[in-house]
């Protein structure tokens, strides 16, 4: 009997470790872009806030540059089940509906300030949208203003008829279309190729996707238009995250409100960083002549009319709240 008592403490001390231990789970958070971008380093950080916070009973393993699911593939895989949780840019999926095109609308939020007001004001929408396909938003991050990249002086619309350039979502397909250009559809993992190739000779795209893809190597000119700021989306599988605990659902929340909040800073710092980094490899980095601005501002008008059109009521409504 003595003996059995004294074993008591330590059988229930196994019991509750392998309880623990049963209890843990291990998480797979696909991204497209390197392990260096700001986007990538965030999500790190949002692990180990996670892993913290749960003690240890939720591991999120991330797998950048495309390295487990394509770009283009992660929403639906996190959709199904394949995945936990992914990142993605959720402006590519613009086809599926208008509301995930609200944050590259051209010309209407160009600040941090302004991405975070448009990101509040479309959030319960795009929530709701989100959650009918069984996904849960998590956090956003809005990317530096995107610019033009080219391999000659563009000065105007005319200039840039015919060039071949990257396309990520509908916006940069309908601005190529605008101005003349050819879009083709690339995933940042392989812009680098698709340049040395000459599959493409032009981005619409941040300094920071310029830097991570050694732009330098292929073209020579960076326009510093302010076009849109489109945001990275962390995302979760709706299932999995009702089947967590309401303390672990608080954690993963709270984590998530940190990383916005330092994601923010992340892409300010990372865009101040990459524009150095053009101008040191002996990029040209420039403000459009007022010609090329004012063609910009008659398309983007053009083209935030189209976007209100596919995007109806709740649309409308999203930019009137931004406008607020």
């Amino acid at each position: 009997m003595k003996l059995y008592q004294s074993l008591m403490p330590a059988a229930l001390l196994l019991a509750a470790s392998t309880s623990l231990s049963s209890a843990a789970e291990t998480w797979d958070m696909p991204t497209a872009y390197p392990a260096s971008n700001f986007q990538t380093v965030n999500a790190q950080d949002f692990s180990k806030c996670v892993a913290t916070g749960t003690n240890g009973d939720i591991s999120i393993v991330v797998h950048p540059n495309g390295s487990l699911f394509k770009g283009n593939d992660i929403k639906r895989a996190v959709q199904t089940g394949q995945t936990q949780m992914g990142e993605r840019l959720l402006s590519a999926h613009e086809n599926e509906n208008a509301l995930f095109g609200t944050d590259s609308i051209p010309f209407i939020a160009t600040s941090y300030d302004d991405s975070v007001k448009l990101y509040h004001a479309a959030k319960p929408e795009m929530s709701k949208l989100l959650e009918e396909q069984g996904i849960k938003l998590v956090y956003s991050v809005p990317w530096p203003p995107q610019g033009l990249f080219f391999n000659k002086d563009v000065n105007s619309v005319a200039d840039m008829g015919g060039v071949k350039v990257r396309s990520y979502n509908k916006a940069t397909a309908r601005l190529a279309e605008l101005t003349g250009m050819v879009p083709i559809s690339i995933e940042a993992a392989e812009i680098s190729q698709a340049m040395a190739a000459g599959v493409i000779n032009s981005l619409i795209t941040s300094a920071v996707t310029g830097q991570d893809s050694k732009v330098w190597e292929q073209l020579t000119h960076f326009y510093v238009v302010q076009a849109w700021m489109p945001r990275n989306a962390v995302i979760i599988n709706k299932t999995v995250w009702d089947g967590l605990s309401p303390d672990k659902q608080k954690v993963i929340d709270d984590c998530a409100v940190a990383a916005e909040a330092a994601g923010i800073e992340k892409s300010k710092a990372a865009n101040d960083a990459a524009v150095a980094a053009l101008k040191s490899n002996g990029m040209k980095v420039l403000d459009p002549s007022s010609k090329l601005a004012g063609e910009l501002d008659d398309i983007g008008a053009k083209m935030a009319a189209e976007w209100v059109a596919k995007a109806g009521d709740p649309g409308a409504a999203v930019l009137k709240d931004f406008k607020k």
